[in-house]
Parts: structure tokens; sequence; C-alpha cells
């Protein structure tokens, strides 16, 4: 058995995960899909404080909490910048990295860093409360805004991801006008620490491509 966390990319709950959850469960593993500070059903905790290091606590306290050892990490998006950091501070506590169509950070860079023009320019869509980014108007009904402050703080880091036993990537190839992460996906593709994938499917590659994505996962355990 491998217990799986897997933590959602912005404006998501822990519901976006729920086939990947289901079939994992299925395969007798277990499976905690997180929801973070201040989103879907946790946005009545929403403030102006809430970053970037308030969902890497959440993370921690959670594999804390649930005793967990021996860790694959999931993070979709945004979530990828919240299981490095966390994966930084309890390295003890992990085993393995999926990152799916995420952020890949190293020391001091922030999302604002390491995306293009087109999801800063969404990031600053901030007009009615000042610090909570809007949900995209085709994203999931329960989709609520998400902290600005975590796209903005820079992760600080003490070691790389080489001590961790697999590092995967999972890059979606269909993006309209580009993905903002193929600078990402080409800079981890030819670095022998990484598994690299490439799959046929927009940004939510649990929607579009849960097959190949629960193989890539299941490897990675």
């Amino acid at each position: 058995m491998t217990t799986y966390v897997l933590v959602p990319g912005a404006c998501h709950g822990g519901w976006c995960f729920e086939r990947l959850t289901a079939q994992l469960r299925e395969g007798g593993h277990r499976v905690l899909p997180l929801t973070l500070t201040g989103l879907s059903e946790r946005r009545h905790l929403l403030h102006a404080g809430v970053n970037l290091d308030t969902h890497i606590e959440d993370l921690v306290g959670t594999l804390e909490a649930e005793r967990v050892e021996n860790a694959v990490l999931v993070g979709h998006s945004y979530g990828g910048m919240v299981i490095t950091g966390a994966a930084d501070r309890v390295p003890d506590l992990v085993d393995a990295l999926v990152y799916v169509d995420a952020f890949v950070p190293r020391d001091g860079e922030s999302c604002w860093q390491l995306t293009d023009d087109r999801q800063r320019e969404w990031y600053l869509g901030v007009a009615e409360t000042g610090y909570a980014v809007p949900p995209l108007p085709f994203f999931d009904p329960r989709a609520s805004a998400h902290p600005l402050a975590s796209f903005l703080q820079g992760i600080r880091l003490s070691a790389d991801l080489s001590r961790f036993r697999r590092r995967d990537y999972v890059y979606a190839k269909e993006w309209d006008g580009g993905s903002p992460f193929r600078p990402t996906y080409e800079r981890l593709l030819d670095d022998p620490l990484w598994t690299v994938h490439a799959l046929d499917g927009k940004h939510d590659l649990m929607r579009d491509a849960p097959d190949e994505l629960l193989r890539i996962v299941l490897d990675a355990g």
C-alpha cells in the first residue's frame, strides 16, 4: 500500500481529484486529497495574509497529523509549489513527487516569476478585494478565489529535490495560446534525475487523460 497526498491547483479543492482518488483507493492505496486554506469548502478562511507558507504548512500538518510515512506527493499546477515546499521541510516523510502540469520552483522562485504574461494578467484581476484572484469562467462551479500572496511569495528551500527516490513531471500538450509550463518541461526533459511525460490533453489532465495519469502515479509509488 502506498500513501498518496493530492494537492490541487489554484482555486480548486481536493474534489478535483475525485476520479483519481477513487481509482487509487480501489487499488488498495491510502489517498488524502487536500483542500488548501481559503479555497473551495475552506473559502471562509481566505484573507490577505494567506500565502504560500500557509499552504505548505497545510500539507506538512496533514502529513504529521495523519502519521504519513513514505508519501507520494502529487501536485497539480500551483500545487507543485506546495509539494516542493513541504517535501523540503519534512523530507523524512516523503518518498516521491509527481508534478501534474505544475510549477517546479527552485529556491527563491515564485509562481509570478515562473509563469507567463497571460497568467500574470489573471493574477492581477483582484479589483474587488485586492487580494483574491477570481476563478476563471470555465472553472468548475465549486472553484473559489485564490490568495494573490501565494502567487507572489518566493519559496524558501534548503536543498534540491535529488534526495527523493523519484520525481515525475507530467506535461499537458494542449494549451490554447501556449503553456506557461513549457519552460519547466523543457528544463526537466533532459535531466536524468527526472522521469518526464507528455500527455495529449489540456491542463486538467485528471479529466483529459485519467488512465495515463493513473498509470504514472501508480508507477511513482
